[in-house]
C-alpha cells in the first residue's frame, strides 16, 4: 500500500473542507484533500453560494456597523434553549476575521448581500441589511486544467449550463420581456455562454457556488494543497487515542496518508444516507419520500468515519434537515433531477396548498419555513406534499419551477407531465387530486384579498425578507401577493427536500469531535454538514449553512495549525 505524508487531511473537497485545507496550507502546513467523487467542490458547488457573516467587512465598509450583540440576540430568540453560547460565540467572532482573511490572502473575492435583511424581520435582532456575502463571479479560465476538475452547477438550476447568480443577475432574467436593459444583459450573458460551451464545453463565467468551490480549489493549489480526486476514505487511523490519517482508495491504488496535526472530516452530511433519513426525518417511510440536492456522495461516510473512533451524531435539534421545497423534473433524455423552489414562492400570481385545497403557509417566508409547515400540516394519512398555483400570466412573467418563463415554451412542461394545466381552477384540482371545492373556495377568498395588495390569512408581504423575494419591478403596494385569475391555470407538485443536514457529528468551538463524555477526540475535527449545525436546526437565514461552514473550516484549518489566539 503506498503511503503519503502530510501536516493535515482533509476529507471533502466542498466549500467547508478547501475552507480548511487553505487556512492550514496558509500557516505552513502541508496538506491533502481526498474527494470521494471524480469533482471537487461536493453539495456547494450546487448552492446559491450565499454566506451570513454577521459583521463582515463588506457591510463595514458601507458603513453598516452593528452592535456585535444584535446577532447574538437575534439567535437567542431562534434558537432558544438550543442556544450554544461556545460554539456560537466561536462563529461569530470568526466569521468577520474568515471573509478577510480569504480576502486579503487567497484568491476569493467577495460581493456584499447587504441590503438582504434576515429571515424572521418580527424577532428581536433581526437585521435588514449587512449580513450576507457572495462570491465574486470568476472567470474560469483563471484555473487553468483544474477548472475540468471540478463538478458543474446543478443542471435543473441553470440554462444550458450556464449558472445565473442571485441578485441583480437572476432579476435581469425575471425582467427581461419588462425591461430592455435587462434584455440587453440577458444577451450578453447567453452569447458569452454559448461561445464557452462551443470552445471549453462547458460554463466558463462563474457565479453562486461554482464561483467560490472554484476560487477555493485555486487558492489551495496555488498554497500546494494536494487535490485527489475519486478517492474515498474508508478508514481513519486511530492509534492511542488519536487520529492521525486515513485509509483512502485511489484511481492508483489503496493509500495509507499519515496525518501529523489529523484529520477534517468534510464529507457532505448524511442527506442522500437512506437509512439514516428513514430513521430520523419525520414522515419519512420509503427512499422516495424526500428530494434530497446534495450530490449522491452526500452519504453519511464522515459521519460514519467520526462514529468509528468514538464520535457522537448530535440528534438535539430541531430538525435534522435543511428544508427546502422540491420538486422532480423528468429530463427527454430519461434523467431526472430536483429543483428547488426559492425564488417563485414570493412572487405575486402564486399560492401553495394540500390536497385539502387550502393553504398552510405565508410562501414568501423562508424555504426552511415553507416545508417545514408542510410536513406539519399535510393530512396524516397521505404522503407530504403540496400544490403550488398560479395563472398563466404568472408562468409566463416568472416561471413556475423548472418551468421557465417567457420566451421558453411552456408546453414541454406539461407534456412532461412537470406542470398540470387546465382551463378552470376545479379543473386543475381535479388533474392534481386536490379538493376541487375547496381549491376554488381558497382561490376566491385569496382573489378577494389580492385585488387589495392584502393577505389577512398569512400576512405575506408583511416583511422586509418577504418583500425583498418579491416582483422587483414593484416598487409601491405589495410586491408578492397579486390574484389567480387568467386562464390557463398551472400547479407543480412540490415535496419535502433539503439543502443537506443538520443533525452531525458534535463539536466545540474549535470544531473538535467530542466523543460520549465531550471530551475531544485528539487530531478530528468535523465541519460543514458532517458538524452538527451551530443553527441547532433552526433557519434564521439565508446562508447559515455556508456561513458557519467556512468559519468553521477556518477555525478547524488555524487551530491544527496551532493557531488558537484571535489573530
Amino acid at each position: 500500500m503506498k503511503r503519503l505524508e502530510c501536516d493535515l487531511l482533509v476529507i471533502g473537497s466542498g466549500a467547508s473542507g478547501l475552507a480548511a485545507a487553505v487556512t492550514a496550507a496558509h500557516q505552513g502546513l502541508k496538506v491533502i484533500v481526498v474527494e470521494k467523487h471524480a469533482t471537487f467542490g461536493g453539495a456547494s458547488a450546487w448552492s446559491g453560494g450565499w454566506l451570513w457573516v454577521p459583521g463582515n467587512p463588506l457591510a463595514k465598509r458601507a458603513g453598516i456597523d452593528e452592535d456585535p450583540q444584535q446577532p447574538r440576540t437575534y439567535l437567542k430568540h431562534e434558537l432558544g434553549a438550543r442556544y450554544d453560547a461556545e460554539r456560537i460565540d466561536a462563529f461569530l467572532d470568526n466569521a468577520p476575521r474568515m471573509v478577510a482573511f480569504f480576502e486579503q490572502h487567497t484568491c476569493v473575492k467577495w460581493l456584499d448581500g447587504n441590503a438582504i435583511p434576515d429571515i424572521h424581520g418580527n424577532v428581536p435582532g433581526a437585521a435588514l441589511q449587512g449580513h450576507q456575502v457572495i462570491a465574486a463571479p470568476y472567470d474560469a479560465r483563471q484555473m487553468g486544467t483544474l477548472i475540468r476538475r471540478m463538478r458543474k452547477t446543478l443542471r435543473e438550476t441553470s440554462f444550458l449550463g450556464m449558472p445565473i447568480m442571485a441578485g441583480a443577475d437572476l432579476a435581469a432574467f425575471l425582467s427581461m420581456t419588462r425591461s430592455f436593459k435587462a434584455f440587453l444583459h440577458v444577451s450578453k450573458r447567453l452569447i458569452r455562454h454559448l461561445r464557452d460551451l462551443a470552445v471549453h464545453g462547458r460554463a466558463m463565467h462563474l457565479v453562486n457556488g461554482v464561483a467560490l468551490v472554484g476560487r477555493l480549489a485555486k487558492s489551495a493549489v496555488d498554497l500546494g494543497v494536494e487535490l485527489i480526486e475519486s478517492a474515498p476514505a474508508r478508514q481513519l487511523i486511530f492509534e492511542q487515542g488519536r487520529v492521525l490519517g486515513a485509509l483512502v482508495d485511489s484511481p492508483d491504488g489503496p493509500l495509507r496518508i499519515h496525518a501529523s496535526k489529523g484529520v477534517v472530516l468534510a464529507a457532505g452530511g448524511f442527506a442522500n444516507d437512506k437509512a439514516r433519513r428513514q430513521a430520523l426525518f419525520p414522515r419519512t417511510f420509503a427512499a422516495s419520500d424526500h428530494l434530497a440536492l446534495p450530490p449522491e456522495e452526500c452519504c453519511g461516510d464522515g459521519i460514519s468515519l467520526g462514529e468509528s473512533v468514538g464520535a457522537v451524531l448530535e440528534l438535539d435539534v430541531a430538525s435534522p434537515a435543511a428544508w427546502a421545497p422540491v420538486s422532480l423534473v423528468r429530463h427527454v433524455d430519461g434523467s431526472s433531477g430536483h429543483f428547488p423552489h426559492i425564488i417563485d414562492r414570493a412572487k405575486p400570481g402564486l399560492i401553495g396548498v394540500l390536497s385539502t385545497g387550502k393553504r398552510f403557509v405565508n410562501e414568501a417566508d423562508g424555504y426552511y419555513d415553507y416545508t417545514a409547515a408542510m410536513v406539519a400540516a399535510a393530512p396524516a394519512d397521505e404522503e407530504v406534499a403540496s400544490w403550488m398555483i398560479c395563472d398563466h400570466r404568472f408562468q409566463r412573467r416568472f416561471g413556475l419551477g423548472h418551468s421557465r418563463p417567457f420566451p421558453l415554451p411552456v408546453g414541454p412542461a406539461v407534456r412532461s407531465g412537470y406542470l398540470q394545466r387546465a382551463d378552470s381552477i376545479q379543473a386543475l384540482a381535479k388533474a392534481c387530486g386536490i379538493d376541487p371545492l375547496g381549491l376554488l373556495e381558497t382561490v376566491r377568498d385569496f382573489n378577494t384579498h389580492a385585488r387589495r395588495g392584502e393577505d389577512p390569512q398569512f400576512g405575506r408581504g408583511s416583511t422586509p425578507y418577504n418583500r425583498k423575494q418579491g416582483d422587483p419591478l414593484i416598487t409601491e403596494g405589495n410586491p408578492c401577493v397579486a390574484p389567480i385569475e387568467h386562464a390557463p391555470f398551472y400547479a407543480v407538485k412540490v415535496r419535502p427536500g433539503s439543502f443537506g443536514t443538520f443533525a452531525g457529528l458534535k463539536t466545540n468551538g474549535h470544531a473538535q469531535v467530542l466523543d460520549r463524555n465531550s471530551a475531544p477526540i485528539a487530531g478530528l475535527y468535523a465541519v460543514g454538514t458532517d458538524m452538527a449545525s451551530v443553527m441547532a436546526g433552526f433557519y434564521p437565514s439565508g446562508g447559515i449553512n455556508l456561513g458557519p461552514a467556512m468559519t468553521f473550516g477556518y477555525i478547524a484549518g488555524r487551530h491544527a495549525a496551532g493557531v488558537h489566539d484571535s489573530q
